[in-house]
């Protein structure tokens, strides 16, 4: 720089003044000066490293004095360690560029990876092991540090799936160097090399060693829905979840966590195809031991519900020990549909032992044994014949169910229903929530069944009413109540019907009853026959007509002349082969 000030005080023109310069100045200082000015240029050539001098900290930039005309800046942020940041201190950097206003940017983090690079290239190859720090996850992979940013796949973290891999950030790993690729500068290193190599040496001592019943340590190291993986060290031995604990396990991860170390017992070797069983529960003796005297059948019990089923409920009677309170053990007279219905997790109950089986550890246990069989009384208080007024539940094709007192039902068959009629389903009889009176006809102790009977409150009209009522032969009056293919039904009286066979309709044949008569007509028939077994009665219609023919063919009797005791009741008439009884004409209905 030339201070124009002094050249003016001093009076020399530019051409003096050079001359003077000229004349102090040799051959080697002009050389001298031109080596100098070369490096000054080289310095500034962006991607150069360069020594510098830590001047100040100001705000997040490091001011380093680097023997240039100006001064570099570093941020902060790319000390490691900010205790490094310490005025006279001398480190390298890397001049990335110099700004319009003379500024010049500089990076430690770059120069520290070049000059790591460096070392590391001269000083390792591939197959040695290094160690660093996981710096951070990044697609496919962790970054881990070992002196330069390098690659841990995430195939390469472990011997098996690692879950997340993320966990691993922060900590420090050492690996093998499986490839470094000097022209784009990466490095590939395998963390899981090191494990499979360790592993291998120690596990041909440890299947030489193991044997059944050995207490062994372990970390766990992978946790499944059905089992625990726990390194012994060389080999993994499975830890199913059946046994982790003599109590219920809904998922080993209750028990159990990642890296922890327990102690197991060895209870199954397969040396041949290198599998090891442990077990965690053998540790403690087992609570199915002596269960027979503490649970005696018969007992009552309290426990908890753990679990609810479609099918029962699981009771824990002390750690270890579950009965199944099925869904018929619950009550002696409720129908439960669900079990969650009366019970939800947690609650405590009384519970009966019905069972034990100690060989297949199961309890079978009842609530409903808690209070007396109702049934067991029901056959005594309700015995055969016995009259009860019971309101109607429910109706069925079957029958209807009727409630005889709370919790004790009984069925009513449709075929119970009446004497004469038949239904083709209760409800043309009943309705729900009626109020009737029937009588007990039986009761099933063993299956819980009390049979009732409406009709049978009444004497059976086909053993005396209806055979001494309805004779053969004798001519009455009915309506068609139904046309079938084969017959009409003909109604006598209040619920009782005959059967009119269509051959028994006319003296010709005829194909459909329909031509001949119809639905709620009235028509006179013959009684052919009176099945009170079977509980049929025959009728005729065309023979109605031969009767007729009949009497007219006969002469009227003489009044006058004395009759026969036979005679002297009431006049019949009618007959199955046209001769029978006479008897009174039916008056026709009005």
């Amino acid at each position: 720089m030339v201070d124009r000030n002094i050249v003016r005080k001093l009076g020399f023109t530019p051409e003096e003044i050079e001359s003077k310069i000229n004349e102090l100045f040799t051959d080697a200082d002009s050389k001298l000066l031109a080596e100098a000015l070369e490096k000054k240029v080289d310095a500034l050539t962006p991607g150069t490293i360069l020594k510098g001098r830590i001047i100040q900290q100001i705000g997040n930039d490091v001011i380093l004095e680097i023997g240039l005309k100006s001064e570099g800046a570093v941020e902060a942020s790319e000390f490691d360690d900010p205790s490094e940041i310490q005025p006279g201190l001398e480190i390298e950097v890397l001049l990335e560029e110099v700004d319009s206003g003379g500024l010049i940017i500089l990076s430690k983090r770059k120069a520290d990876r070049i000059r790591g690079w460096e070392r590391l290239i001269t000083s390792h190859k591939e197959g040695d092991m290094v160690t660093g720090k996981v710096i951070r996850r990044i697609k496919g992979g962790l970054l881990v540090d070992i002196g330069v940013p390098v690659f841990l796949p995430a195939s390469q973290v472990d011997i098996r799936k690692p879950g997340d891999i993320s966990r691993f950030i922060g900590q420090d790993v050492t690996c093998e160097i499986l490839k470094i690729d000097q022209e784009n500068k990466n490095i590939v290193i395998s963390r899981r090399k090191i494990i499979e190599d360790q592993r291998s040496a120690g596990k041909e001592k440890l299947l030489a060693e193991i044997e059944i019943g050995q207490t062994r340590k372990g970390i766990v190291k992978n946790i499944a829905d059905f089992g625990v993986f726990v390194d012994l060290g060389g080999l993994d031995g499975l830890l199913h979840i059946s046994d982790l604990s003599w109590g219920r396990v809904t998922h080993p991860s209750e028990v159990v966590h990642l890296d922890q170390e327990i102690e197991c017992v060895v209870i199954g070797v397969d040396k041949e195809n290198e599998k090891v069983s442990l077990g965690l529960k053998q540790k403690s003796s087992s609570p199915w031991e002596n269960i027979e005297t503490r649970y005696p059948i018969g007992s009552k019990v309290k426990g908890t519900v753990v679990n609810v089923m479609n099918y029962g409920i699981f009771v824990r009677l002390e750690e270890g020990v579950e009965g199944l309170v099925h869904i018929s053990e619950m009550s002696w007279t409720k129908k439960i549909n669900h079990p969650g219905d009366l019970y939800k997790l947690g609650d405590q109950i009384d519970v009966v032992v019905l069972d034990v089986n100690k060989d297949k550890q199961e309890i079978s246990l009842g609530v409903k044994q808690l209070e007396a069989n109702p049934w067991a009384v029901a056959s005594q208080k309700y015995p055969q014949g016995t009259i009860v007024n019971v309101k109607i539940t429910s109706l069925t094709n079957y029958g209807s169910f009727v409630e005889i007192e709370p919790g004790i039902d009984g069925l009513i068959h449709i075929s119970d229903i009446s004497w004469t009629k038949k239904y083709n389903h209760p409800g043309e009889a009943l309705t729900r929530d009626q109020q009737i009176k029937c009588v007990v006809l039986e009761v099933d102790e063993d299956k819980q069944r009390i049979s009732l009977g409406i009709k049978q409150l009444t004497e059976d009209p086909w053993v005396h009413a209806i055979p001494e009522k309805y004779l053969p032969g004798q001519i009455v009056r009915g309506v068609v109540t139904k046309i079938t293919n084969f017959g009409v039904f003909v109604e006598l009286e209040s619920d009782l019907e005959g059967l009119l066979h269509i051959s028994e309709i006319a003296d010709h044949k005829i194909d459909n009853p329909q031509d001949v008569v119809k639905a709620g007509q009235e028509v006179e028939v013959k009684i052919l026959r009176v099945d009170s077994d079977s509980r049929k009665i025959g009728l005729s219609m065309r023979r109605v007509k031969w009767a007729e023919e009949d009497s007219k063919a006969v002469p009227a009797p003489d009044m006058n002349e004395p009759t026969s005791s036979s005679s002297t009741a009431s006049p019949r008439r009618g007959g199955l082969d046209g001769e029978g009884l006479m008897i009174p004409p039916i008056q026709p209905k009005e």
